[in-house]
């Protein structure tokens, strides 16, 4: 890890979120992805503000560090958050990821399932069309790994009606209509 990634990851870390990746392009262009800590009482989902902060700080930082750059972007992870350490793998068990090995496995890199810890390593539980397979692995020989992203176009007011669909169906009319 090279001296500016390190002050990159340390000002992250100490600003309180998780450096999910650095990115760094030959036209100057520094990237740095961020992502909030599990059970973080802020909320799950970073924010403009949150890039802002981070933004903010790093400009500093590097400015100090003495870290060439043209432009910097903060950023969050997005949807498809890509698993880049161990440690996001055990954050992230249970969720359905898309994964593409180093080698091929039985003629394949690609897989897409539900991930799972496995003794030391890890499990990928995928239907192949026919029935439910799982393939073991180490953290050692995938070459990327992302969540796949879970989309909800009736967002949280609906999840959040689902209980009382009676008061849900009444709300509206009481105020003439308009959406709180």
């Amino acid at each position: 890890m090279t001296s500016w990634q390190a002050s990159v990851e340390r000002t992250v870390t100490g600003l309180g979120y998780e450096l999910v990746d650095t990115e760094r392009s030959a036209g100057g262009l520094l990237r740095v992805y961020i992502d909030r800590l599990p059970g973080d009482p802020g909320g799950e989902f970073v924010t403009v503000d949150d890039c802002e902060r981070v933004t903010r700080q790093l400009q500093h930082v590097l400015e100090v560090e003495n870290c060439a750059y043209a432009r910097l972007e903060v950023s969050s992870p997005g949807l498809d958050r890509p698993l880049k350490k161990p440690a996001d793998y055990a954050r992230f068990a249970g969720s359905a990821v898309e994964l593409t090995l180093k080698l091929a496995f039985q003629g394949r890199k690609k897989y897409s399932g539900v991930l799972q810890p496995q003794g030391e390593g890890w499990r990928l539980v995928f239907n192949d069309g026919k029935t439910d397979q799982a393939l073991d692995f180490s953290f050692d020989e995938v070459r990327e790994a992302r969540l796949v992203p879970v989309i909800d176009f009736k967002g949280r007011r609906a999840a959040a009606a689902k209980p009382d669909t009676d008061a849900a169906a009444t709300a509206p009319e009481a105020d003439g209509g308009r959406e709180r």
